[in-house]
């Protein structure tokens, strides 16, 4: 329940950045998104009593490598928001952990057998199904705002897959707090520096919403963590894919967005691929762990 929460908390989120972020900066977004998420993660750290522990670190380079990363990747998520079907966008983004299945055997070193690089492949193939009406050369072509948004969700998936891989490089010497409040504050400064690049002056009711969604954002992440506390990653990441049910309901009901066959069957394609690849993690978990209990001295 945390999980699918969570999934509501965040497409809730992008519903309200694509409600009300048209024609602002990608940068700018990331700001409102980043500095209002502080505010929910300070407030939880606090009733932990995590909060004095949480900014001690021995990596500060590696917080602000993976909060560069990781901003680049949220500012070319919300740009292609903008400029997409809200469905649209979620399906594309799906490619994140396919992708992360490659950038672990490339640069982890994690053994990828045939099972998970076929998967990987299908999965690719109905990215590519999804985007592509959206990259054709006909009509306006690639230069299209569609296109564009599907090329920047596409690389912010690379990019997000990139994080991940950095992410897990942390939590061997960092705590779970300490990597969420230090991502935050890092997209916050960051995300400042995009302020000479045409910032543009809201609205109080654009401020408003942006507030929300930025609250949204942090609170998504806080549901997200508490989430892995209860069960396997295994277990609960299957349930990400709730949110293209959210979204099509969303992108039909607010914004008028009619799915297309393509998206649809690329869309059952990605998931199917993403629900094996857990399903192939799952089961080598679980031989790793028996495997460990038969080489454990007993008694």
């Amino acid at each position: 329940m945390l999980k699918v929460t969570s999934v509501a908390v965040l497409v809730t989120m992008s519903t309200l950045i694509k409600a009300s972020a048209d024609g602002m900066p990608a940068g700018q977004i990331v700001f409102f998104r980043s500095a209002f998420a502080i505010w929910p993660i300070l407030a939880f750290l606090s009733l932990r009593g995590q909060l004095d522990t949480a900014w001690r670190t021995a990596n500060p380079l590696s917080h602000f490598l993976r909060g560069l990363v990781g901003v680049s990747a949220m500012g070319l998520s919300f740009y292609g928001i903008m400029r997409l079907p809200l469905p649209d966008a979620i399906a594309i983004g799906y490619a994140m952990p396919l992708l992360a299945v490659v950038f672990a055997a490339l640069f982890l070193g994690e053994t990828v057998r045939v099972f998970r690089w076929s998967a990987v492949a299908v999965g690719l193939g109905g990215v590519l199904i999804i985007t592509w009406p959206r990259l054709s050369l006909f009509g306006d072509g690639f230069g299209s705002s569609e296109a564009l948004g599907a090329a920047a969700v596409l690389a912010s998936a690379g990019l997000a897959a990139t994080a991940m891989i950095l992410v897990r490089k942390l939590v061997l010497t960092e705590k779970t707090p300490t990597i969420v409040l230090y991502f935050s504050l890092t997209a916050t400064v960051l995300s400042l520096g995009t302020l000479p690049f045409g910032w543009i002056l809201p609205d109080w009711q654009t401020v408003s919403l942006l507030a929300m969604a930025g609250f949204c954002g942090g609170l998504g992440q806080i549901l997200l963590t508490q989430s892995y506390r209860h069960a396997d990653v295994s277990t609960i990441a299957p349930f990400e894919y709730t949110s293209i049910v959210l979204g099509i309901l969303i992108g039909y009901f607010v914004f008028g967005d009619v799915p297309t066959w393509s998206m649809l069957v690329g869309t059952t394609i990605v998931v199917g691929a993403g629900l094996f690849v857990i399903l192939r993690e799952h089961s080598l978990g679980l031989e790793r762990k028996a495997q460990r209990k038969l080489v454990t001295p007993q008694g």
